[in-house]
Formats: structure tokens, sequence, C-alpha cells
């Protein structure tokens, strides 16, 4: 359930809608911290799109009764769909599954559809799959999602989301190089394993979610290295349109900070001097502040 996506929300309202028409029936959804291919494969970087917790958040959101985040290690890896399923209705009471058409459990994915489909059979479980869902005729798929991001394309990958893709971290103190330029940027430390889309201007929606700051901004933000600076450290940095300190001009460190991804403005570039890329940054500013008037 990495993402939400619209597939995954389809799942989800199958899932309520199976669980009103039973008495004392609840909806829940059941998701892995952290990340199986974590675990399976930790030679090979995975970044998620979503925490275990925003999972379940908009979860709630959406209608959902309760939901479980199951710590995966090896050793759960390791038990077979037959054991998995006795410790669904042993520990949650499960009385049926909503699983998507490539759904496998257990061991090596052997609890393939066909198998489910005999052991939920002898268990006196339901089993209902839900059909692939695209979008625009395209698929749904948290796998194609995690490329347009990487290229950039926050728009595509915001309509197989259903939302625009976010990032959440702290604001942190750094060299205060916008400042100097007269463009001052909130520079937002983001934990690894989260999925940052690909390097360049975008405009975004900025939430500043505690301090005295806190609220809905307008925002553009920059990904990458700067490499007309110093090309040294990757950085998200975002200039908040129209923001005025409430206290003092640092007041925003530490506070926590999502980024709502909009459009792309450009990707980034090395300038031939420092006015040159004071000018592109009030242009990039221009731009993201056309998209935001043009908004709905």
């Amino acid at each position: 359930f990495d993402g939400m996506h619209r597939g995954h929300q389809a799942l989800l309202a199958t899932v309520m809608a199976t669980a009103r028409r039973q008495d004392h029936a609840r909806a829940g959804l059941m998701t892995f911290d952290p990340h199986p291919l974590a675990v399976l494969r930790p030679d090979f970087p995975h970044q998620i799109l979503m925490s275990p917790t925003e999972r379940m958040e908009l979860a709630a959101t959406l209608g959902m009764d309760l939901g479980v985040i199951q710590p995966f290690d090896h050793a759960l890896s390791q038990l077979s769909a037959e054991e998995f399923l006795h410790l669904l209705v042993e520990q949650l009471g499960v009385a049926g599954l909503v699983v998507g058409p490539d759904f496998a459990l257990g061991r090596n994915r052997a609890g393939t559809l066909p198998v489910l489909s005999e052991l939920a059979g002898a268990m006196g479980l339901s089993l209902t799959v839900v059909a692939p869902v695209n979008w625009l005729d395209k698929p749904v798929r948290s796998s194609i999602i995690r490329q347009h991001l990487r290229d950039g394309d926050v728009a595509e990958a915001a309509a197989l989301l259903g939302r625009a893709y976010s990032v959440t971290g702290r604001i942190v103190e750094g060299d205060k190089r916008g400042r100097q330029l007269g463009v001052p940027t909130a520079n937002l430390a983001v934990d690894p394993v989260f999925l940052l889309p690909g390097d360049g201007v975008y405009a975004t929606h900025v939430h500043v979610l505690d301090g005295p700051a806190a609220g809905a901004y307008a925002g553009a933000t920059n990904i990458g290295v700067r490499p007309t600076v110093d090309g040294l450290h990757h950085r998200v940095e975002t200039h908040l349109l129209d923001y005025t300190p409430v206290t003092h001009a640092e007041e925003l460190y530490g506070a926590g900070m999502r980024l709502d991804f909009v459009a792309r403005l450009r990707g980034e570039k090395r300038f031939g001097s420092l006015d040159e890329l004071v000018a592109q940054i009030h242009q990039d500013i221009e731009q993201a502040r056309a998209l935001f008037a043009a908004e709905p």
C-alpha cells in the first residue's frame, strides 16, 4: 500500500463495501514496516512514497475502520501462506480478504491466488480479487509512480495517486545563501528512505506544520546540488511566496514542513554567474505564481 494510489483506493473501497454487508464486520488495512524489500533485499536500496503512519491516516480519511502496521522481519518472511492466514485469523479475527490480481502471500510468494482460494475455502474465509485499475488508459502501479517521480513528472504521478505527491521533514538551518541572494529559502531535511522527485525546480503547496509560522503557503522548491554555487550537497530548498516572519527570521528552524508538488518548472542547471541565477530564480517564482493563480 505504499503511495495509497488509485489502485489501492479501489481495494479499500471494496473492503469497506464488503464489511458493510456483514453484521459486526469492520474494514481493516494491514501494511508492513519496514517495506519487505528492505528485509529481503537489503543490498537493493528501496525508497518509499509514504510512511506507514501516513498510509493509516489516509486510510482513515477514506473511511477504513482500523489499521494494522505489522512489523516485518526475516522470521515473518519465512511463514508459509497457510501459517500467515492462521496468524491473521487468530490475532485479528479476519473473516475475509480483498486482494489485487498480482497478490501473493507467504514465503517466496508461494501463496498465489489459486493457493489462497483453496486455503480461504478450507478456513471459511471469503476472498475477493479486485481487477487492475487504469487511469486514463494507463496502469496504476507504485513502480510506475516512482519512475514518474524520478523523471520529475510530478503531474503524472499525481494523476495516478489521486492527489499531489508530498514529502515531509523538518526545516534546518542552511548556509543562508538564498538570503544573501535576496531569495531566502527554508531548507528541508528529508529522511533518505523517502523518494524525492528528480532534481529540478517545482511549484509547491507548502504546509508549515508547527511553530509561529504554521500555515499554508505557495512555494517554489529547488531539489538538487546547486551547481552554480557549490554542487556538493543534495538539498531541498523552498522559497515561500509572500511569507513574512511573524517573530524573527529564524522562526522556521525546527518546524515540520510538508511539500505538495504541483508542477515541475524546469530542470536544474548551471548558470554562468550569480546574476543569471538570481534572474532565473525570479522567473521561476513568477511562473509558480502564474500556476497558482490559474488554480480553481
